[in-house]
């Protein structure tokens, strides 16, 4: 009886995509130009909702679909059949070679697990396993703040850049470090958490356990906490917003406040100078300690465009060491808007399809060289050989 196996069992599949996966980290730079050109699917999974869209190699996405995030208290496996339906979903009308997924949590260094997500019932789950077993095709896992910091150095406002640090203001605060074009992850794969540096020691608590943390002063949460915080108290300088919530304070968002700036509002452009403010802080620091050529500042927040990103400039140049000495690094608002998690999910995901179609067609070679042989024994045009005893003597 025949030992050999089926090369296209899902099994051997899943075992050699993993394989696969982990040589791509080290060659990120010059991986993404030799890709194959073929449509991938990127999705974005956030605290609210669930992205998911075909893109081609150019960034083009090809087409969107969107729902809304289970329930955090609900199992992993209503998550993950989320993202199955979307996928299945696109594959209807998209041949789809590849999923990457960009995750808003803690994803671990081989890019197979999603160690903690704040927003969903994720601990230590092994998303990306149990994704390419559903799906039959190579699954990639990333943290969704480096997702977008690749998509942006691929497509948008970081091209060009050798050294580059992405921030993401949303609810807190993400980011990502590039280096040589490729993403810095860390040992442990959880690099770029700049949102939980101290930068008030004994200040606002954080919801990570800790007191001070950057995004508890340079957020969209500290936006709204803010906003909210004078409302209730009934400032003076409130009332525009007031009037607007027609006095309901928790109706105050972010967006709100940011479209009330652009109209003039001397509290919401205050409240936006203050968030930018203490964001150019932050950027002082990570200039000190990573000396990047360029700042990429994305996320919802970055919306405010420059009733943010000018006061962060000016807080940035004032509080930079060795400022009037060293080069200054350029600050730039991301130009992918909230679909550049998405985009560079489906970019990273097409390096692994990359290695899997380049190891599955040398399987298939294989598996053609010994149907050969095996069709020539069966004509008699070939004779098995016996492997020589140790114990025959030359000539026996």
């Amino acid at each position: 009886m025949s030992t050999h196996r089926d090369p296209l069992r899902v099994t051997d599949l899943v075992t050699e995509r993993a394989t696969a996966l982990r040589t791509v980290g080290s060659r990120e730079r010059r991986s993404h130009l030799s890709a194959p050109r073929v449509p991938t699917v990127g999705i974005d999974i956030g605290g609210t909702k669930v992205m998911a869209g075909v893109v081609d190699a150019d960034g083009a996405i090809l087409e969107k679909v969107r729902t809304e995030t289970p329930d955090k208290s609900k199992s992993p496996q209503v998550v993950e059949d989320t993202i199955v339906e979307l996928v299945l979903d696109l594959s209807d009308r998209h041949d789809v070679h590849a999923v990457g997924i960009g995750a808003a949590g803690w994803v671990d260094a081989d890019r197979s697990r999603v160690l903690f997500a704040p927003h969903l019932a994720w601990r230590n789950e092994p998303l990306r396993d149990s994704l390419q077993a559903r799906l039959a095709v190579p699954v990639m896992v990333d943290n969704d703040a480096n997702t977008a910091a690749w998509a942006e150095w691929r497509f948008g406002a970081g091209r060009g850049e050798d050294h580059l640090v992405m921030i993401t203001l949303g609810t807190g605060i993400g980011g990502a470090i590039l280096e040589d074009g490729r993403v810095k992850r860390g040992k442990y794969g959880v690099a770029g958490e700049f949102g939980h540096m101290q930068v008030v020691p004994g200040g606002h608590r954080c919801p990570c356990g800790n007191r001070g943390c950057w995004e508890q002063y340079s957020s969209g949460n500290a936006l709204v906490r803010e906003a909210r915080e004078l409302a209730a108290a009934d400032s003076p300088v409130a009332y525009n917003i007031i009037e607007r919530v027609k006095g309901h304070v928790p109706d105050i968002t972010g967006p709100l406040i940011t479209e009330l700036a652009r109209e003039g509002d001397a509290m919401c452009v205050e409240l936006l100078q203050d968030i930018g403010q203490w964001l150019g802080v932050g950027i002082a620091n990570l200039a000190a300690a990573l000396d990047p050529s360029c700042f990429v500042i994305g996320g919802g927040v970055s919306a405010a465009d420059d009733l943010l990103i000018g006061p962060a400039r000016d807080a940035f140049r004032r509080n930079l060491t060795g400022r009037g000495y060293r080069p200054e690094a350029r600050i730039a608002k991301a130009e992918l808007g909230p679909e550049a998690g998405m985009v560079g999910a489906a970019d990273l995901a097409r390096l692994v399809a990359r290695r899997f179609r380049r190891a599955n067609r040398r399987r298939i070679e294989r598996y053609e060289r010994y149907e050969r042989y095996a069709q020539a024994f069966r004509a008699g045009a070939v004779r098995p050989t016996r492997p020589r005893s140790t114990t025959e003597e030359p000539g026996a």
